[in-house]
């Protein structure tokens, strides 16, 4: 981003960046309101319902009505509760939310920014996640919202550990933490991709438990069905959202969508070989087109992977009964923690025995 600022001068390289980014976030949003429909018409087809077909044309507009009468709605604020936390927890989950998503490559080069270091900075801005939903919890002055928000941050913190030694399995087969390069790596058809290492003995068993594992801990990271227990309606009533109605509610849902549709990225990333097709077109081929008309083909591709992914949510979402607290616990710290150790130390021993990366 420096280097284009340098080559294109001071104020029109800013422009540039700042309307890249306010792009790259409005085709979130607009995503993220047809993904949250196609969540509740996936919930409504398992229930044998029609689920939302009122507002437009077969329901697509469902989710701006609701976003229009989450903005209309009256701001109400608990008397007891203390009122610049209680307003500051929804904005801060919405801005680390949003934050999140600038490593996120989305085609070759369609990044906002290329870290070198990109899955820690995305350590670093999910580990903050947890306090605008514990600042939550705790400014609504309210027994519910702060059980809520308790077992949320003791959920996200015990599975972020298994996810940190997934991610450093895959780290260890690529040698690099940027995402755009992880991505790369998996670019010659589906058998190179990292779920589908078929021509490979050892790796193959191990990437398949780890992906699984890492499907379910995304599940528990963003406190999504069945291990919702920090909005469990039949104890919590809503959990840490409790208090909470009209816009700092809807800046809490969004920020937990977008948390899903980060992990969602992350898997087509990690796993399933970022925006690259199973079978991959010859240069020959390629070299045809305009770079712009490829890197849309590129984005397609990503886009169809991180949905698809997004659908398996909402399906378990719809199928799996909700866990008790204590087997969350159980599963996270003597299940997943002690078998993605197991695979980071196979991996290594793979990377330093054969002297290849993958």
């Amino acid at each position: 981003m420096s280097a284009f600022i340098q080559e294109h001068g001071l104020l029109f390289g800013w422009l540039t960046v700042i309307g890249q980014i306010l792009l790259f976030t409005v085709v979130l949003l607009l995503s993220l309101a047809f993904l949250l429909l196609m969540d509740r018409k996936v919930w409504a087809a398992v229930m044998m319902r029609k689920g939302p077909n009122v507002v437009g044309p077969f329901g697509l507009l469902q989710s701006f009505a609701d976003f229009g009468k989450f903005l209309l709605k009256e701001i109400i604020i608990p008397a007891g509760a203390n009122k610049t936390v209680f307003l500051l927890a929804p904005i801060m989950s919405l801005t680390l939310a949003f934050a999140a998503w600038a490593v996120i490559p989305v085609a070759p080069g369609w990044v906002v920014a290329d870290l070198n270091v990109g899955i820690l900075y995305l350590f670093a801005v999910s580990s903050l996640g947890v306090y605008g939903i514990i600042m939550g919890g705790w400014a609504s002055n309210s027994k519910y919202p702060f059980l809520g928000s308790l077992r949320s941050a003791a959920q996200m913190v015990s599975y972020e550990v298994s996810i940190g030694f997934i991610i450093i399995t895959v780290i260890l087969l690529v040698g690099s933490m940027n995402l755009s390069a992880i991505a790369e790596n998996q670019s010659g058809g589906f058998w190179t991709w990292h779920l589908f290492s078929f021509n490979n003995i050892i790796l193959f068993p191990v990437m398949v438990v780890v992906f699984v594992m890492f499907f379910i801990s995304a599940l528990a990271e963003t406190n999504r069905p069945p291990f919702d227990l920090p909005e469990a309606e039949s104890e919590l009533v809503a959990g840490y959202q409790v208090e909470y109605s009209s816009t700092p509610y809807l800046l809490f849902m969004i920020g937990e969508y977008l948390n899903i549709v980060l992990m969602c990225a992350m898997m087509t990333l990690l796993f399933l070989g970022g925006w690259h097709g199973p079978i991959p077109f010859g240069e020959a081929f390629v070299s045809n087109f305009p770079d712009w008309m490829v890197n849309l083909g590129h984005l397609a591709w990503f886009m169809a992977k991180t949905v698809f992914f997004f659908f398996l949510f909402a399906l378990v979402k719809a199928v799996v009964p909700r866990y008790r607290y204590d087997q969350l616990m159980r599963l996270g710290w003597k299940i997943f923690l002690p078998t993605s150790l197991g695979a980071v130390f196979i991996v290594a021993g793979y990377v330093v025995y054969t002297g290849v990366q993958a």
